[in-house]
């Protein structure tokens, strides 16, 4: 594979710190490396394969030198910004953000589920929201062998997807303090609102939810609902799914294929206490499924319970290997 040169924008926090960990572990073919944030945070050093790197302030300028792709996490002003300006300079920008997601002119990939959509940007790839990475990797084998019908989410997500204020407040909470992040304490309790409420009382969160998943699965009519949950655990989403098929479904062919899936592990053994749980998640890249059993209030439905690590899988290692599927057609 073709050695090719990477910038990392929003390198210094939560997700851009992962970036590198993952470029390591995956052996990226890096040629050079660009670090790059707010101007707060510039000057900082950062150390990837053994070398120390300064990372610059982003600029417009920043992407004048020969840059083949760029890994932004950044936040969503950011992107706007700065991600078209990469693009009018040749660089195929994978955005962490939820800026680009919904535009129909831009790509929203899953790897495991939809790598075809790559082929067809205009320099600007979006990494989808971490709840639903997670969702999809599990329901696209189970769409093609039998035609998802509806989909009713409900999710219970870490406080590390709140970045490292949400991580903060549940460290703070458990010591007594008040919530700096949060509307609520988080720490002994559920908080049913996750990004901004919308007109028609669902937050953002959950509406990202409904749309991705629509456009991932390429199936704009798809009956979608979700209820978003944050919860007091550090790291790894968990989520509930229950799926209702147009076709006949058998719980066992049901764990067959997903055993099969790409990026998927089956962790179903009640009789021992084995099912997915966060703890076990956190720190790997695989998507967790198991409690896969018939929802008997349908004909064709089932329950699902399904966990995986939110800052690698859910946004770092999904925008890792798009990157990789460019790396190799660039070759």
């Amino acid at each position: 594979m073709k050695k090719v040169n990477l910038a990392v924008v929003g390198a210094t926090g939560m997700v851009g710190r992962t970036f590198l960990k993952v470029l390591k572990e995956r052996n990226f073919p890096i040629n050079n490396l660009y670090l790059m944030a707010s101007k707060r945070s510039a000057g900082t050093t950062l150390e990837y394969d053994g070398k120390e790197y300064v990372v610059e302030e982003l600029t417009e300028h920043s992407f004048d030198k020969p840059i083949d792709i760029a890994l932004f996490s950044a936040g969503g002003s950011t992107s706007e910004k700065f991600a078209p300006i990469a693009a009018s300079h040749g660089v195929i920008v994978v955005d962490n953000s939820a800026q680009w997601r919904q535009d129909p002119k831009v790509p929203l990939v899953v790897p495991e589920c939809n790598p075809e959509d790559i082929s067809w940007n205009s320099g600007i790839i979006a990494n989808p929201n971490c709840s639903t990475i997670q969702a999809v990797a599990v329901l696209k084998p189970l769409d093609d062998k039998y035609k998802i019908k509806r989909v009713v989410y409900s999710t219970y997500q870490a406080v590390s997807g709140a970045g490292v204020a949400g991580w903060k407040d549940l460290e703070d909470g458990l010591k007594g303090e008040a919530p700096k992040k949060f509307p609520h304490p988080i720490a002994g309790n559920c908080l049913p609102h996750i990004d901004v409420f919308m007109d028609n009382g669902y937050t953002k969160e959950e509406m990202k939810m409904i749309w991705e998943t629509r456009k991932i699965l390429h199936d704009p009519d798809l009956k979608v609902t979700a209820t978003t949950v944050r919860v007091p655990v550090f790291n790894s989403h968990s989520e509930s799914i229950n799926v209702e098929f147009e076709n006949p479904v058998d719980v066992e062919e049901v764990k067959k294929i997903l055993s099969e899936a790409p990026g998927v592990v089956v962790v179903d053994d009640p009789a021992h206490d084995s099912y997915p749980l966060a703890l076990d998640a956190a720190g790997t890249d695989d998507v967790y499924v198991g409690r896969i059993r018939r929802d008997e209030s349908v004909d064709n439905g089932i329950n699902l319970w399904v966990v995986a690590d939110n800052i690698r899988k859910g946004a770092a290692t999904n925008a890792v290997q798009i990157a990789q599927i460019l790396a190799e057609s660039m070759s």
